[in-house]
């Protein structure tokens, strides 16, 4: 794993009006949209998040199941 840097951690969101998630602060300071954000995961330059679909068809990002609520994507700071 040399030479592949440190993977991104989401440190905080931003909402639309309706509170769905269209912009992630990354631990970098990078801002990514919604769809980039799916992309990285999917790459595994996120840690802790995964792509899934769901039952819309669509696919979402979710942080991993781990028990805890402080961490999931709702419920981090917002920017």
């Amino acid at each position: 794993m040399e030479g592949m840097g440190r993977k991104e951690q989401v440190q905080a969101v931003r909402k639309n009006g309706d509170g769905d998630i269209v912009e992630l602060k990354l631990s970098s300071g990078r801002v990514v949209d919604y769809k980039t954000a799916q992309q990285m995961a999917k790459n595994g330059e996120i840690e802790h998040v995964n792509v899934f679909r769901g039952r819309d068809g669509d696919e979402h990002l979710r942080s991993d199941a781990d028990g805890r609520e402080d961490n999931n994507l709702d419920n981090l700071p917002l920017f």
